[in-house]
């Protein structure tokens, strides 16, 4: 009886130790450091129109290197949002994206190809990583 009680005990305690270390986060981050300088445009392309607004060009990482992101006229996606230049700062990248009263828009790459870009992306609601076309 006791051998089963000691038993018991031991099993116990392993599923709770098992338990506890089941719910742990690992968390693995790869650093490349600083992004390099960033290119020079000396002549800006013509604005399309009365509400774009120029994103000047920048950095990015992808996998373990950077990535040169051109400069483009865009319309924010939502009035009133101005953009957030991504910068390198005490060895961390914070990337490029939208704010004001409606909350942030972060740029998704996927939006690139599209006439809009950023425009009527987020509307307000959050990161606005595509999922409210």
């Amino acid at each position: 009886m006791r051998q089963l009680a000691t038993t018991a005990l031991v099993l116990f305690l392993t599923s709770v130790g098992f338990a506890s270390t089941a719910n742990a986060q690992v968390s693995i981050s790869i650093r490349i450091g600083q992004p390099p300088a960033p290119r020079v445009v000396h002549v800006l392309p013509p604005s399309p129109g009365p509400d774009f607004v120029w994103v000047q060009g920048y950095w990015y990482p992808v996998n373990n290197h950077y990535v040169w992101h051109d400069g483009y006229w865009t319309r924010p996606p939502y009035g009133g949002a101005h953009w957030v230049q991504p910068h390198y700062e005490g060895q961390h990248y914070y990337y490029g994206h939208w704010d004001g009263d409606h909350g942030r828009v972060e740029h998704d790459h996927g939006w690139d190809k599209k006439k809009d870009r950023d425009y009527g992306h987020g509307h307000g609601r959050g990161r606005g990583h595509g999922d409210d076309n």
